[in-house]
């Protein structure tokens, strides 16, 4: 499929399938429109007159045009109101657009849709990412394909002319998507420890980037007892990954992206029980999935930031080597821990990455994890929670996501809950009281970080989708990769 910008006016269009965005209750045809639906013998207003369509959001109706008019079929797409209209509408509505022309087996399409913010830049990069994450379909695990309509080839953004680079660069952050979609998706015999460190070194080979592996007997040297830990119950061996990415020029600042690696939570010794969602806990790697995704992402769109993208990747397994509620671990920070659930495990794994990558001096730290339901709980299945102390990193972070249209909210670090996880005998608890959970992890979290600014991202919720919603199928989102990009970018 190629995306492609065109300066072809509107009514001199030709190929299968014509779609045009139009607002909600301003459906009035003028101008242009006026002309094509004169051109195409007032079917358009006809169309909108009987369906009585009225623009809301994502609402298509799809007609059939003829091919003596050089359109074969239109479809009319709602934008909502004109000063409701971001780039997340347009995200959206091309998505809703490319679906319903792979339905009517379209494979040439041209779509007419608005600028937002007077920047037609950033609308052709909202309207290729919203198309690409739209149509991807994961069928690496199916003997054969569900979906027999044929792929659309080529798709004209009508009136964007100029601005491949825009199309460029979101073809280059979607190819970090969907590989963090294909990550979390796979199930946990596929995708191991061993198989992302293969992932980080075939980024790091096609991108230009540095790597290095930290294997158990490295980690062991560092004194990372809370990673060791968790994976000391599984037969495959624990990876430490660290991929860098450094600009050619100075760099005008450096960061970290660290991600929760369980690519598969059994719960260890206090084991998912029925109802759990045991069979999901492949996912559990979201975070290292995002990223890599962002790390290919940005190894693509070469920023003058330099970037370390790092995790701590293993399982959380069952055997007689496994780590036992009461055991007490060492984190390399000297930071002992009293293990009162072994099913609070990525938090143990976050805690030596974070202090390693505290160590490398950088100018800022994010961390995204599934680390709580309780975070599921408290902001549903759709937004991530964002806990930091450093003001200026959340304000960066919140337009990040609002730019790559995923959705963050912050929440509070009320240091009198880390009362809960203090132990008698250890440094403190890996996990306190039920009620405030993600904040106790949160807290928990914060021990292992001296001074650099850090913000921790609870993506539990958002990380999977139990059904399709117009803009990706049910199961693996990606989510974070965009938010991430975009915030490395800034």
């Amino acid at each position: 499929m190629t995306i492609q910008p065109t300066d072809t006016p509107l009514l001199d269009w030709t190929g299968d399938t014509l779609a045009i965005g139009l607002f909600e209750d301003a459906v009035e045809l003028t101008g242009d429109l006026a002309a094509l639906d004169e051109k195409f013998t007032g079917l358009l207003k006809e169309l909108i007159a009987e369906e009585e369509f009225t623009g809301k959001t994502n609402s298509t109706i799809v007609a059939r045009v003829g091919a003596a008019k050089n359109v074969k079929k239109v479809i009319l797409v709602g934008l909502g109101k004109p000063e409701a209209l971001k780039l997340e509408t347009l995200r959206r509505v091309a998505a809703t657009v490319a679906r319903t022309a792979k339905k009517q087996k379209t494979k040439t399409l041209g779509i007419s849709l608005p600028v937002v913010n007077n920047d037609p830049t950033a609308a052709a990069q909202a309207i290729a990412e919203g198309i690409q994450l739209a149509l991807y379909q994961d069928t690496r695990f199916k003997s054969e394909v569900e979906d027999k309509n044929p792929e659309i080839e080529i798709i004209d953004l009508l009136g964007f002319a100029g601005q491949e680079a825009a199309i460029t660069r979101a073809n280059q952050i979607v190819s970090g998507v969907i590989l963090a979609r294909q990550l979390v998706a796979a199930p946990a015999n596929a995708v191991t420890p061993i198989t992302m460190a293969e992932t980080a070194q075939a980024i790091a080979s096609e991108h230009g980037l540095e790597l290095q592996i930290l294997e158990k007997e490295d980690c062991e040297k560092l004194g990372m007892g809370a990673f060791l830990g968790v994976a000391q119950a599984s037969d495959l061996p624990p990876k430490f990954i660290h991929l860098i990415y450094k600009p050619q020029t100075t760099p005008k600042r450096k960061v970290a992206i660290i991600g929760k690696g369980l690519t598969f939570d059994s719960g260890g010794l206090n084991i998912k029980g029925a109802g759990s969602g045991i069979e999901t806990m492949k996912m559990d790697m979201g975070g290292a999935a995002a990223t890599l995704g962002a790390a290919k992402a940005i190894g693509q769109l070469k920023p003058d930031v330099e970037v370390h993208f790092i995790s701590a990747v293993t399982e959380n397994m069952i055997s007689g080597r496994a780590m036992r509620p009461g055991d007490i671990l060492t984190a390399s920070n000297g930071k002992t821990i009293e293990v009162n659930n072994t099913d609070a495990e990525g938090r143990l794994t976050l805690a030596d990455a974070l202090v390693y990558t505290d160590k490398l001096e950088l100018d800022a730290i994010v961390d995204l994890a599934t680390l709580t339901g309780a975070c599921v709980v408290a902001l549903g299945d759709d937004i991530a929670g964002l806990f930091s102390q450093d003001d200026a990193l959340v304000s960066q972070l919140e337009q990040a996501a609002e730019n790559a249209g995923e959705k963050i909210w912050r929440l509070p670090m009320e240091e009198k809950y880390f009362d809960g996880l203090k132990s008698g005998i250890a440094d403190m608890k890996n996990t306190g009281p039920r009620y405030g959970g993600s904040i106790t992890a949160a807290l928990f979290l914060k021990q292992f970080v001296k001074s650099t600014p850090w913000a921790h991202l609870d993506i539990a919720g958002p990380v999977w989708a139990d059904k399709d919603n117009g803009y990706h199928s049910a199961g693996a989102t990606g989510f974070g990769v965009r938010t991430l990009v975009h915030w490395v970018l800034s």
